[in-house]
């Protein structure tokens, strides 16, 4: 019997063996090494012992060394078709025995560490690094990497990750596996492998439907919608990988204005006339979208911005400066918890002025968020209002000051800033929809990408010191 014989017999021996499971089952608590050494003991788990032991033994298939890559490459494609008709919990089960069955040989690691250890300082040292090295190579790599080496096998990866993350949290014996996921992912979307294509409307259907499908920051409502975000005065560009073809990872629409955009309606609007292109000075980055779930941990943005704004200089060398206009998608819920703090930073005068504008004196955090919760009101709030000045300036506070583990608290601003853009600007009653109130009240903001001053933002950002513009400084409590 010739290998792909064996391995048929032994996938239809583990399709009719194991038992059905209901899609909510919990991952039984007890260790794969202690369900392989039972015998008949089948608690809350999806594979019996006897069928844990003969999936156990096609991983193993897959990664025999006496076998060729093309061949490990077939009995994985084998069993991710398995896999693509098993249960929830039998798919879990699978986790399992990878995240624990194929680590490094403990014994191995001890001996290469305690032999760098002893080579530290003497000429021995490289050559002991190496031996450390290889010995923390786990066959869970090799695993995979086969997993990787038939066609459709990456997509197969990615989204089982993607399916797995959501259990993290409730089953620590699978973060092995994932962080060996995410490693690999992070040397085989290396940007130096991904490729930046322009996306238009003469791009195939196929390719306009993702964006549809994956557009996470502004939700496209319409044909209409897509046609006026890819309209000669936008561009739309998008990283690609050859093993996930016509699939973008990451995308970013761009608007091409003469002035840097305080609001995302105009930018929106489908019956707008198309900007002219000889007197556009700014490009306006107004939504950018990770599409791949299972790529989480795996950064595109920094590179993509940069890729963009060299492609965008050489088509249109008047422009001049490159911003974000971008959603603040914590800040509500963060001002629902810290309004009292932060009402306490105004002076009497100021509480003062604030509480005889939503009638109600002193003004408490629940009536203040109260009057919020009007929209026509909100929208009609002048420059000089005490309600939007007390927002805004817990806006700024929010975006520069809040942090967590010595990172900003704000996903977004987050990101902006860690690639060396500034906070330029807030803007009132930016994005009315929906979900711009639910996130911010409407709030949205500018981030400045300056060109000459990237590195030196980074540098303030690596200080704890975040870089804002004087209209921001302006603003602080």
């Amino acid at each position: 019997m010739n290998a792909g014989a064996w391995l048929s017999s032994k996938l239809n021996l583990l399709r009719n063996s194991a038992p059905a499971s209901k899609a909510d089952a919990e991952i039984e608590s007890r260790s794969t090494k202690e369900r392989l050494g039972a015998t008949l003991r089948q608690e809350k788990e999806a594979l019996s012992p006897r069928t844990l032991r003969r999936t156990l033994s096609l991983l193993q298939a897959v990664v025999d060394p006496r076998v060729s890559e093309v061949e490990g490459g077939r009995r994985a494609k084998a069993l991710a078709q398995w896999y693509a008709k098993a249960e929830v919990a039998e798919r879990q089960d699978l986790w399992l025995l990878i995240s624990e069955q194929f680590g490094p040989d403990p014994l191995k690691v001890r001996a290469a560490r305690d032999d760098y250890d002893a080579a530290l300082g003497t000429v021995d040292e490289g050559a002991a690094e190496i031996r450390l090295r290889k010995a923390l190579v786990s066959p869970r790599t090799r695993l995979l990497q086969r997993f990787a080496a038939y066609s459709g096998g990456m997509r197969f990866l990615v989204d089982l990750r993607a399916e797995l993350l959501p259990q993290l949290k409730s089953n620590k014996r699978l973060l092995a596996l994932d962080a060996e996921l995410e490693n690999l992912f992070s040397t085989w979307f290396d940007v130096a492998f991904l490729e930046l294509r322009t996306i238009s409307w003469d791009s195939p259907a196929s390719l306009i439907e993702k964006l549809i499908k994956y557009e996470a920051v502004h939700d496209i409502r319409s044909w209409a919608d897509l046609k006026n975000r890819l309209d000669s005065d936008r561009r739309c560009y998008g990283f690609f990988h050859p093993s996930l073809p016509n699939e973008p990872l990451i995308f970013v629409e761009v608007a091409l204005l003469n002035e840097m955009a305080q609001s995302i309606t105009p930018l929106l609007d489908e019956s707008a006339a198309p900007e002219d292109l000889q007197k556009a000075s700014v490009a306006i980055f107004y939504s950018i979208s990770n599409t791949q779930t299972g790529l989480r941990g795996v950064s595109f943005g920094d590179s993509l911005i940069k890729r963009v704004v060299e492609t965008l200089r050489e088509e249109f060398p008047k422009l001049k400066t490159f911003a974000t206009l971008s959603p603040i998608p914590g800040f509500r819920p963060w001002l629902n918890r810290h309004i009292d703090t932060l009402l306490s930073q105004l002076s009497d005068k100021e509480l003062s002025a604030l509480g005889r504008e939503i009638s109600f004196e002193p003004p408490t955090g629940t009536h203040v968020l109260a009057a919020l919760e009007q929209p026509l009101l909100v929208s009609a709030l002048s420059n000089k209002s005490p309600l939007r000045s007390f927002v805004m300036r817990s806006a700024a506070h929010y975006l520069a000051k809040e942090r967590h583990d010595e990172h900003v608290l704000d996903a977004v601003a987050r990101f902006h800033l860690g690639n060396g853009a500034r906070i330029e600007r807030i803007n009132w009653f930016a994005d009315p929809s929906n979900k711009g109130m639910k996130q911010s009240w409407g709030l949205m903001v500018n981030y400045l990408y300056d060109l000459k001053r990237l590195d030196k933002n980074r540098q303030l950002m690596a200080k704890q010191t975040t870089p804002v513009s004087g209209e921001i400084e302006d603003l602080f409590f």
